[in-house]
């Protein structure tokens, strides 16, 4: 993996006054070259360069991250999953921001497709995450509207975490029961008579939990609700150098935003051919 952006250049801070103009060019060019430098990066090195903000807090009350990966002609996935589209340095990464958030949030349609099991525990993140007052492993959230959930599965029965699940006021009472017999957090965030779950309070209702570090990994609807409810502050979009044609979503799949959100290029990482950006929204 190489780091294409941004480079990182020597400061007259990091000379001595004493050393001269060729031996300062010599040790930015060092530096530049490292940052070029095809290599595995450590996970540490990873986390390091996906760490939160600090404190975690955007105008929602938490911070919230995305984590996708897009095809080069803009699928989500392929046959209904994302993983033909991943490589090993995706899940590297996709491991990283896990190990860095307090909870995963997740659409249930999602959860369905991808077989979603409970987040572990990682030593390489033990120190990091005990030092923060996280717990060992990140809640994985589930948005359901309607608990259509099967409560048997390991999200549920082997969670080292109690899963979330976050629903609306349409809700049937009896999944309600189900959902906190199967030791499952049931959230409210919504109340309107639609039934639908609103996305902004989804942030300011894991906030309440002290939930504040957040990843989405989606699905291609829940994204797009976070970014019309204006809460999405972080984008990590992996673009592979795959095509596949057909008709698969973006990631993101909902109702166009009456303006189009502005965010700037925070860095690029290149392995494989595979891109890794980071974006960050710019709040006016």
């Amino acid at each position: 993996m190489r780091r294409l952006f941004p480079v990182p250049v020597r400061t007259s801070a990091d000379s001595s006054a004493e050393t001269s103009a060729g031996e300062r060019e010599t040790g930015a060019r060092a530096l530049e070259d490292r940052a070029a430098e095809d290599r595995e990066w450590g996970l540490d090195e990873l986390a390091d360069a996906y760490a939160y903000p600090e404190p975690p807090h955007g105008p929602s009350g938490a911070f919230l991250r995305a984590n996708m990966v897009s095809s080069l002609d803009g699928a989500a996935h392929h046959d209904g999953r994302s993983k033909p589209l991943s490589s090993d340095a995706d899940m590297r990464i996709f491991g990283v921001l896990r190990g860095l958030a307090d909870a995963v949030v997740v659409g249930a349609e999602t959860v369905r497709l991808e077989g979603y099991r409970p987040a572990r525990a990682r030593e390489a993140f033990a120190e990091r995450r005990a030092a923060l007052g996280q717990a060992p492993a990140p809640a994985i959230a589930v948005v359901s509207a309607s608990l259509d959930l099967d409560f048997s599965t390991p999200l549920f029965t082997e969670p080292l975490v109690p899963t979330i699940v976050i629903t609306g006021a349409a809700a049937a009472a009896e999944r309600i029961e189900r959902a906190r017999a199967a030791g499952a957090e049931v959230v409210f965030a919504g109340a309107g008579p639609s039934g639908r779950v609103d996305a902004a309070t989804v942030v300011t209702a894991l906030a309440e939990f002290g939930h504040t570090r957040l990843l989405t990994e989606g699905g291609p609807t829940l994204l797009a609700q976070f970014a019309a409810a204006g809460v999405l502050d972080e984008l990590c979009l992996a673009v592979a150098p795959l095509v596949t044609a057909g008709d698969a979503k973006r990631i993101m799949d909902g109702a166009e935003l009456r303006e189009p959100e502005q965010f700037t290029l925070d860095s690029v990482m290149e392995e494989a051919g595979f891109l890794f950006t980071r974006y960050r929204r710019i709040y006016q």
